[in-house]
């Protein structure tokens, strides 16, 4: 399994706008410019996370995005749910079935372990959240990196 770069970009475009003044908002090119990406696949990304009301869009030539829930209740796991979706990992293709003659779906050992699995790690998702990792960033970055980063939204936001 490899998770699509649209959810470590939507989880960094969602932390970005935690550094937001409570009135302001961040343009989608500025958003898309400080995390290196083409501004077209950011407003999709963008677009994916406004959708799952992570995130607000403000229309316009004052407009940009802004957080729409508390950091602290937005979940990893929201964050992946909105860019890639309510989808299964793994899907059986039925081989354990067919290699032993078997019928009975409940009898696919790789099924019933794949699922513990991704309930494993959706569980970790869970428990964590934009919040989080905003307190770890505060704590682990070095202070001039993190006001490099606040200047910078700083400069671009709108009010």
């Amino acid at each position: 399994m490899q998770m699509k770069t649209g959810v470590e970009q939507g989880v960094y475009a969602i932390l970005m706008l935690t550094f937001l003044p409570e009135k302001a908002v961040l343009p989608g090119e500025v958003i898309s410019s400080q995390l290196g990406g083409s501004p077209t696949y950011f407003q999709k990304i963008l677009r994916h996370l406004v959708n799952a009301d992570l995130i607000a869009s403000v229309p316009g030539k004052k407009g940009g995005f802004k957080l729409k829930q508390k950091a602290s209740d937005i979940r990893i796991y929201d964050v992946y749910l909105a860019i890639e979706g309510k989808q299964s990992l793994y899907s059986s293709t039925g081989l354990f079935q067919d290699l032993l003659n078997i019928e009975e779906k409940e009898v696919d050992l790789l099924s019933n372990l794949m699922d513990e699995a991704e309930g494993s790690w959706q569980s970790i998702l869970k428990r964590e959240t934009i919040g989080s990792l905003h307190e770890e960033i505060m704590k682990k970055c070095p202070p001039e990196s993190l006001e490099q980063l606040r200047a910078s939204i700083y400069e671009k936001m709108v009010l």
